[in-house]
């Protein structure tokens, strides 16, 4: 006689891959936040080191610059979260 599962057992089949899932999601993303994390102290860490090395026009413009390329990762990070949301 063949074995059939129960409701029961698939429900909680569905739902553990539908856990396994959001696991992974969240693993993914926290993945995700620790690179750019990382990336963002090197590049804090090197702007240190090239600001040492700049005259003061030369530091107020990078700081401007750095300025906007944070606005402009900001925005992005800030679209994609937007994006997952809507799914």
């Amino acid at each position: 006689m063949a074995f059939t599962p129960s409701k029961d057992q698939k429900r909680r089949e569905r739902e553990q891959k539908k856990l396994d899932k959001r696991m992974a999601r969240e693993d993914a993303r926290a993945e995700k936040l620790d690179a750019l994390q990382t990336a963002e102290e090197e590049a804090a860490e090197q702007a240190a080191q090239e600001a040492a090395k700049m005259s003061e026009a030369d530091i107020q413009a990078k700081l401007e610059a750095d300025f906007e390329a944070e606005l402009e990762a900001e925005a992005k990070a800030n679209a994609e979260r937007e994006l997952e949301m809507a799914y």
